[in-house]
C-alpha cells in the first residue's frame, strides 16, 4: 500500500496495522440487559424448540418435586410400620419417577443444544455478513486474529451459554419456586429456618459478581490479543527466520500469553470463590433444617418422614442455587463475548450505496480526478490535489517513490475508502453514483502481494468469473504464461493450494493472479506491481499478454522498472502525494525533472 512517510497505509490484501495498535481497542462492559435482549431476537426465533424445552422442563421438575414427598410417605406409612410389600411397591413408582425424570432432562437438553446451535448459526452468519460490508477503513484498525476471534471464541462462549446455562438458569428457578411452595405445604416453620440463609447467599454472590465481571470482560480482550499476535506470526513466520527474530517473538508472545493468564487467573478465581462460599452457606443451612427438625421430632410436632423429606426438600432447594451461581460465571464470560460481537455488528458501514445509485454492464472506461485530497487519518493528508484524466482505453502509468500515494490512488478508483474532498468520476458519473459491487465487477485489479483461496488452481483462477468453463481458465492461464507451469504440476490445473499458495514461489502466484483478472475480462485494469516478482523472460511474455487484454480498455499501472511503462500513453508522477509531473515518456525526459531522475538512476543514463 503507498504512503507517506508519516503515515501508514494499509496494504488491501495485507495485514498492516493501522492506527488502532496491536489488538484492536479495549472493550468495557456495556448494557448488559440491551445485549441480553439482543441475544433473545436471535433466540426467539427458535420459538417452538424452546417451547417445547420449557415443558419438560416443567414436567422433570414436578416429577422432582414429587421425589422428597414419596421419600416421605415411604418413611412414615411402610417402613416404620414394616410393610415390605408397600414398601417395594412404592420404590418401583420411584424408580419410574427417576427414569421418567432422567428422560425428560435428557430430551430437554437435547432440544437446547439445537436450539443454541440455531441461534449460534444465525448470530456467526450476520456477523461474517457484516465484515463484508465493512470498508478496508475497519480492518486497517484491527488485527486479523482479534476478530477470528470473535467470530470463534466469543461466540462459542455464548454458544456453551446457551445450550448448558439458559435452561438450566430457568430450570432452577423453577425448582427453587416449587421447593418453597411443597417445603411451606409440608411444614411452615421448618420452610422459614431454610430460608433464612437465602440473604447471605444473595449478598456473596452479588459481590462476586461485582468484582468478576470486568476481569471476564479483559480475559476475553486478552485472548482476542493473543489470537492476532498468533496469526501474525505464523503468517510471517519466513520474515521472523529470516531476521532472526525469534527469541524476540517469543519473548512478545510470552507477555501477551501471561497477561492472558492473569486476567483469566482472576476472572477464574474470584468467581471460583462463589461455589466454595455458598456450598458452605448451604450446608449451614442444612444444618439449621435437620437440628431444628430433631428438635420437632422429639417434641412430636413433625414426623421422621417429614424430616426426611425436608431433608431431601432442602438438597433440592440449594442445589439450583448452587447451580445458578456457577451459571452465573458461564453467563459472564457470553455476554462479554456477545458485547464483543454486537461491537462490530453495530460499526456503522462508512461504504455505502447512494440511494440513486445505478448497475452498469459495462465501461467506456474515461476516468477523471478532480482535486482529490484523502487520508487514512485526520490532519495527516496522504493525497492532496490530484487531477488527471484518463480517456477511454489509454494505458496511464503511476510513478514515484515508495509511500508516495500511488497504490491509494487505485484504492480510491476502486471505492475502497471514500475521499475527503473533491471528485472521481468514470464516463462522467461520481463513482458514489454506481453500485459499488458493480463498480468493482467492471475493473480487475492485479496486486503487489498475491493472495490464493484454498482450493484447486483452476478454482483459484476460476475466482475472477465464476460462470466460465474449464477451457475459458485454461486459455487465461495461457496468456498469463501460467500454463507451461501449471501443467508440470502433479495434479495439474487440479492440484490443491493451502496455506495461500505456500508450495508455488510468488512469482507463480502472481501469475494465477493475472490470469485471474484476465478471465474477469474486465473493462477498466489496474496492474499495481503486477510483474515484480517474475523473472524478465517471463515478464516480457507477460506485457504481451497483458498488451492485448488492455487494447480497447483503460488500464493503469504501478511500476518501479520504469523500462515497463515506456510504451505508456501518459506518465503521471506522484511525489508526496502529489502529481509533480504528467506527460509521456519521451516528454519526461526532456523536462529533466523527477521523473528523469527516476530513470536515470535505474539506467544509469
Amino acid at each position: 500500500m503507498s504512503k507517506t512517510s508519516s503515515q501508514p497505509a494499509p496494504n488491501v490484501m495485507g495485514r498492516v496495522r493501522g492506527p488502532g495498535g496491536f489488538g484492536g481497542p479495549i472493550v468495557k462492559a456495556r448494557d448488559k440487559k440491551g445485549t441480553i435482549k439482543r441475544i433473545w431476537t436471535y433466540m426467539e426465533k427458535q420459538k417452538i424448540g424452546m417451547i417445547a424445552a420449557i415443558v419438560l422442563v416443567v414436567l422433570s421438575t414436578l416429577l422432582g418435586l414429587l421425589v422428597p414427598y414419596l421419600i416421605g410417605v415411604i418413611i412414615d406409612d411402610y417402613i416404620i410400620p414394616k410393610d415390605l410389600d408397600g414398601t417395594l411397591q412404592f420404590l418401583f413408582v420411584l424408580a419410574f419417577v427417576y427414569i421418567a425424570t432422567s428422560i425428560f432432562t435428557w430430551l430437554q437438553t437435547f432440544l437446547m443444544v439445537r436450539v443454541s446451535l440455531q441461534t449460534i448459526r444465525s448470530l456467526r452468519q450476520d456477523l461474517f455478513n457484516k465484515f463484508q460490508t465493512l470498508s478496508l477503513r475497519f480492518f486497517d484498525k484491527r488485527t486479523h486474529g482479534d476478530l477470528m476471534s470473535r467470530v470463534t471464541n466469543d461466540i462459542e462462549s455464548l454458544n456453551n451459554a446457551l445450550s448448558q446455562s439458559v435452561i438450566q438458569i430457568f430450570s432452577s428457578i423453577l425448582m427453587v419456586t416449587g421447593v418453597t411452595i411443597a417445603m411451606f405445604m409440608l411444614n411452615w416453620v421448618l420452610a422459614v429456618v431454610s430460608l433464612f440463609v437465602i440473604p447471605l447467599i444473595i449478598f456473596t454472590t452479588k459481590k462476586i459478581i461485582k468484582y468478576s465481571s470486568s476481569n471476564f470482560i479483559k480475559r476475553q480482550r486478552d485472548l482476542g490479543e493473543l489470537n492476532g499476535f498468533i496469526e501474525e506470526a505464523i503468517s510471517g513466520n519466513e520474515v521472523i527466520t529470516i531476521f532472526g527474530q525469534e527469541e524476540k517473538t517469543f519473548t512478545k508472545f510470552s507477555e501477551v500469553n501471561e497477561r492472558l493468564r492473569h486476567s483469566a487467573m482472576a476472572a477464574d478465581t474470584v468467581s471460583g470463590f462463589l461455589g466454595p462460599v455458598n456450598n458452605f452457606i448451604n450446608n449451614l443451612g442444612l444444618a439449621l433444617v435437620i437440628g431444628v427438625g430433631a428438635l420437632m421430632t422429639v417434641e412430636g410436632m413433625a414426623t421422621v418422614g417429614i424430616i426426611a423429606a425436608f431433608v431431601t426438600y432442602s438438597r433440592q432447594f440449594f442445589r439450583p442455587i448452587n447451580q445458578l451461581s456457577s451459571l452465573l460465571n458461564t453467563f459472564q464470560s457470553a455476554i462479554a463475548g456477545a458485547e464483543r460481537v454486537f461491537e462490530i455488528m453495530d460499526e456503522t458501514v462508512d461504504l455505502k450505496d447512494e440511494k440513486n445509485a445505478i448497475t452498469i454492464e459495462s465501461f467506456k472506461g474515461d476516468v477523471e480526478f478532480s482535486n482529490v485530497n484523502f487520508s487514512y487519518e485526520a490532519g495527516k493528508p496522504i493525497l492532496k490535489n490530484i487531477s488527471f484524466q484518463a480517456k477511454a482505453g489509454e494505458k496511464i502509468a503511476l510513478v514515484g517513490p515508495t509511500g508516495s500515494g500511488k497504490t491509494t490512488i487505485i484504492n480510491l478508483l476502486m471505492r475502497f475508502y471514500d475521499i475527503d474532498s473533491g471528485n472521481i468520476k468514470i464516463d462522467g458519473l461520481p463513482i458514489k453514483g454506481y453500485q459499488v459491487n458493480k463498480l468493482r465487477e467492471k475493473i480487475g485489479i492485479v496486486l503487489q502481494d498475491t493472495f490464493l483461496f484454498s482450493g484447486t488452481i483452476l478454482e483459484n483462477i476460476r475466482y475472477g468469473r465464476l460462470s466460465a468453463t474449464d477451457e475459458e481458465v485454461i486459455a487465461a492461464a495461457k496468456m498469463a504464461s501460467a500454463h507451461s507451469f501449471i501443467k508440470h504440476l502433479p495434479e495439474q490445473y487440479k492440484t490443491l493450494i493451502t496455506s495461500g499458495g505456500a508450495s508455488l514461489s510468488q512469482g507463480q502466484r502472481q501469475l494465477l493472479a493475472i490470469a485471474r483478472v484476465i478471465l474477469a475480462d474486465s473493462d477498466i485494469l489496474i496492474l499495481d506491481e503486477a510483474t515484480s516478482s517474475i523473472d524478465t523472460r517471463t515478464e516480457i511474455e507477460i506485457q504481451r499478454g497483458l498488451n492485448r487484454l488492455s487494447e480497447g480498455r483503460t488500464s493503469f499501472v504501478i511500476a518501479h522498472r520504469l523500462k515497463t511503462i515506456e510504451n505508456a500513453d501518459r506518465i503521471l508522477v506522484i511525489h508526496d502525494g502529489e502529481l509533480i509531473e504528467s506527460g509521456t515518456h519521451e516528454e519526461l525526459l526532456q523536462q529533466k525533472g523527477f521523473y528523469s531522475e527516476l530513470y536515470e538512476s535505474q539506467f544509469n543514463i
